[in-house]
This record gives structure tokens, C-alpha cells and sequence, in this order.
């Protein structure tokens, strides 16, 4: 007999149910999503104006209480937070199959999130840097398992209503970073940094009490441990996990015991270790012998995708930090007499996802119809050079404010508008190509490998912050924009050779 708990009085499944014909687990998932996304990019917006709030480097009249950092050591520990939510996606998706469950991985991660903003509204650096690592590992649990869930609700990957559910669950993603600037941002930034960290931990209260409450609509596969560990598995890992965790605590009580501790001590590892991580995974995924010929050649195609999407994203996720900071300094806060938050240019690139997004799959599909649809290739050499350009369009607004002149807020809304049409050049197009041309072996953890691409962008940023390189400078910011324009011109001149080692994919 069906259990109470998948089946409805009348016998049929609750997972099958629907609403507006997709499922009605769909929904249960778009919510609790969109207050997760809600809760991150709320805090995220706030996060580099209270690290420089109340030093020497905040706009003139910004709120005091924050940890007074300089904007090099805000920027780097802003690179390193975000590509530590990324990094830690790949063992989010490891805990899903081999040790929880999706469904149980993302109710923990859930608790574990709201933790970490709760710990953040709580006054103290130290605090601050343990809640950050809280968000950090509980978005990474969260993000891997939860589109998978997605994904479990539609009768396998030729159901027709598969697209148009994740393109719905999308569109919760950017439903929710777009208000949180409006909300938690506004609040924190210029009422009490605390309370809006609090609104954040709120936030995903709320979207885990929706992910609990509306359990049942969601398909009980997703409760399942696809590839249960063994007893001698378990036992080698927590057995390396303690050893690790031992040196750890060791070699960093000896350096705190010998009064040497700084915050570089904490950031050089984490920077270097996202860069290694990624050059590690995919050296032993190219290494590997049981891969055929033409796995070997598409992995070697994918390399070309991998370093042109860890340099986009290097420039594109300054949004959050150098052009946060210099909105918040040099940029008009009022627009036909009427002041706003800086924050709240944290919601422009939601907002033209979802604008353009729907134009970008319609013009694809028309140019396919006619045959003239530019290949993956040509879409990441678009992506590349957009960005770029980006930054040489952000050149002539920092020369303008360097007398102290406040340029028009104009100017940020036309970078983040470039970007956001480079990202969607190059962002969806990397996910589909990253399913496509991941050997068999592989098929599962690939697409934490293409996540890998966004840590060792944010990490390339981090290192070059905590070198002493001042990525609000001129010349830094010119030097990034020639080097995403050269490499998308140089993926656009080889092309043909990528297209080659690509084999049947386009």
C-alpha cells in the first residue's frame, strides 16, 4: 500500500499532481529558492560596503560599525567568499549522491545557511568570517542538490516540460537576487548592518519552511542515496577527515600561539587552493586511461571553454566588489531628484536576465532556422570580448570621477547591462556544453567542474587583491579588459581547431 506521504485519499501520487501543468513539487522548489537566493545575494550586496564601512576607504557620510578594511583586503576577501560557494558545490554534490540524499542535503543546508546569517547579525569579526563559512558551505550543499531535484520531478530528460520547468526555476533564482538588493540591501547598508543580515537569515527561513511544509509534492527518488558509501569507505574518509582537521588546527594554533596570525594567513590557502583544485580535477579527469579517443579530444576542447570562462568570470563577479565600491563613492546617488541605495545596483543583472534572457532563446532559435546561428565557440568569444568591453566602457567613467566629480549612475546600469548580455552568451551556453561534451565516467561531476571555472576566476581576483594590485585603478581595470578582449579574439581565431577536438558537439 502507498504511503501517506506520496500518495493523495484518492491514490493518486502527490509528487504527480500538477499546476499549470508542471508539477506541483515545482513550485515547493521555485520558492524555497528563490528566499535562498533572496537571503545570499541580499547579503552579498551588503558585503563589501560593511567590510570598508567605517574606514578610511567608505563613501564620505556611509554608515559606521563595520570592520574598516581597506578595499584591496574587502575586494579579496569578496573574491574568496564567493568562489569558496562555488568550490564547495562540487562536495555538495558528492554528500547528495553518496551520503544524504538531494532532499535531506538541502534541508541541511538550509539550517546551516540560516546559521550563518544569524552569526553574521551578531557584532564581532569573528563572528563575521565563522558565519561567512557557514553561508559558503551551506549555499554549496544547497546549490548542487536542489536543481537536481528539479530534475526528478519530470519523467526523465525527454519529458517536454522539462525546459520549461527549469526555466521557470530560473526565473526564481533571478526573482529573488532582484528584490534582495532592494530589501536586505537598503536596510543594512543605511539603517543597521545587522539587520539586514538578520532579513537574510529570514529570508531563508522562510524558503526552508516552504521546502519542509510542501515535502510531499516532491518525488520520493529525491529522498534516495543514489551511491550509498560503504562501511570502508566511510571509514577511510572520516578517518582522513580527522587527520586533516588535526594539521589544520595544529598548524594554525602554533601560528596563532606565536602571535604571526593575520587574515592572509586564512586567505593565501583558500586563494591558492582555488586555483589548484580546478588545474587538479581536470589534470585527473585528463589522465585517466579509461577515457576513449574522442573523450580525450573533447576534454581537451573543454580546456579552451574552462580558461575562457575562469577569465570572464574574474571580471564579470567585480560587480559585486570594485563596482560596488565606486557606486557607492563616485557615482550620483539620486536619479530626477529622487536618492537611492548603491546597493541597488546589485539588482540590474537579474533584472536584465530576465528582460533579455527570453529575447536571447528567441533570436538563437530565429538565426537557427536560417542557418546562421554562431556555434558554441563564437557564443564564448562574444561572451569574452563583451566583458571586455565592459571594462573599457568602466575606464571613462573612473577618469571622469578622479577630480571627485560624481559620474551618472548611467554608467554602471550600461556596464551591467554588458555584462549580463555576455553572461548570457556564455553562461547557458557553458552548462549545455559541459553536459555535452563530458566523457561518460565523468557525466555527473562535470558539471561541478564547470562551476570550478567560477572559483578560479574569483580566487585569480582574490590573489591579485591580496598581492597589493588596486583593482579600483585605472590601468588594472584597462589591463583586465585587453585580456578578456585578446582571448576572445584568440578563441575566435581557433575556432575551427576547438570545433575539431570537439567532435560531434556544436
Amino acid at each position: 500500500m502507498a504511503s501517506s506521504l506520496t500518495a493523495s485519499p484518492t491514490g493518486t501520487p502527490r509528487y504527480k499532481k500538477t499546476f499549470l501543468g508542471h508539477p506541483r513539487g515545482l513550485t515547493t522548489l521555485f520558492f524555497t529558492e528563490m528566499w535562498e537566493r533572496f537571503s545570499y545575494y541580499g547579503m552579498r550586496a551588503l558585503l563589501v560596503y560593511y567590510l570598508v564601512s567605517g574606514g578610511t576607504e567608505a563613501a564620505v557620510g556611509a554608515q559606521g560599525g563595520g570592520l574598516a578594511m581597506k578595499a584591496a583586503t574587502a575586494t579579496a576577501i569578496y573574491s574568496v567568499y564567493v568562489s569558496m560557494v562555488y568550490l564547495m558545490a562540487m562536495p555538495g554534490g558528492w554528500f547528495g549522491d553518496r551520503v544524504w540524499g538531494a532532499r535531506k542535503t538541502v534541508a541541511i543546508a538550509g539550517f546551516v545557511i540560516i546559521a550563518g546569517h544569524v552569526l553574521l547579525a551578531v557584532p564581532g569579526q569573528a563572528m563575521f568570517f565563522l558565519g561567512l563559512a557557514f553561508v559558503a558551505v551551506g549555499s554549496g550543499l544547497l546549490k548542487a542538490n536542489i536543481s537536481t531535484m528539479v530534475g526528478h520531478l519530470y519523467d526523465g530528460p525527454e519529458d517536454p516540460r522539462r525546459d520549461g520547468g527549469f526555466t521557470l526555476f530560473y526565473i526564481g533564482i533571478n526573482l529573488g537576487a532582484f528584490v534582495a538588493p532592494f530589501v536586505i540591501g537598503t536596510i543594512g547598508k543605511e539603517v543597521n548592518w545587522h539587520v539586514g543580515f538578520a532579513l537574510a537569515a529570514i529570508g531563508m527561513a522562510l524558503g526552508l519552511a516552504v521546502f519542509l511544509g510542501f515535502g510531499k509534492s516532491l518525488n520520493p527518488k529525491s529522498s534516495e542515496v543514489p551511491n550509498p558509501l560503504s562501511a570502508e569507505e566511510r571509514k577511510a574518509i572520516l578517518t582522513k577527515v580527522a587527520l586533516v582537521t588535526v594539521l589544520v588546527a595544529v598548524f594554525y594554533g602554533v601560528v596563532v600561539g606565536l602571535d604571526l596570525f593575520t587574515l592572509n594567513w586564512a586567505l593565501i590557502p583558500l586563494t591558492v587552493a582555488g586555483l589548484a583544485i580546478p588545474v587538479t580535477v581536470l589534470a585527473r579527469i585528463k589522465r585517466d586511461k579509461d577515457l576513449s579517443a574522442t573523450e580525450q579530444s573533447k576534454m581537451n576542447g573543454y580546456i579552451w571553454f574552462f580558461v575562457a570562462a575562469a577569465i570572464f568570470w574574474m571580471i564579470y563577479d567585480q560587480g559585486g566588489s570594485t563596482l560596488s565600491l565606486f557606486a557607492d563613492d563616485k557615482t550620483a546617488d539620486k536619479i530626477f531628484g529622487l536618492g537611492f541605495s548603491a546597493t541597488w545596483y546589485q539588482s540590474l543583472n537579474p533584472l536584465f536576465v530576465m528582460a533579455l534572457a527570453p529575447v536571447f532563446a528567441w533570436l538563437w532559435l530565429w538565426l537557427a532556422r536560417k542557418n546562421q546561428e554562431p556555434n558554441t565557440v563564437v557564443k564564448f568569444a562574444m561572451g569574452l570580448v563583451l566583458v571586455g568591453a565592459s571594462f573599457f566602457v568602466f575606464v571613462v567613467p573612473m577618469g571622469m570621477a578622479g577630480d571627485g566629480t560624481k559620474v551618472s549612475p548611467m554608467w554602471l546600469v550600461s556596464i551591467y547591462m554588458i555584462q549580463t548580455i555576455g553572461e548570457l552568451c556564455l553562461s547557458p551556453v557553458g552548462l549545455s556544453v559541459t553536459t555535452k561534451m563530458a566523457p561518460r565516467k565523468y557525466a555527473s561531476q562535470m558539471m561541478g567542474v564547470w562551476f570550478l571555472a567560477v572559483t578560479a576566476g574569483d580566487c585569480t581576483t582574490g590573489l591579485l587583491s591580496i598581492a597589493g594590485v588596486d583593482l579600483n585603478g585605472t590601468g588594472i581595470i584597462a589591463m583586465q579588459a585587453s585580456l578578456a578582449v585578446l582571448a576572445g579574439i584568440a578563441v575566435f581565431m581557433y575556432r575551427k581547431k576547438v570545433q575539431s577536438l570537439m567532435g560531434n558537439v556544436h
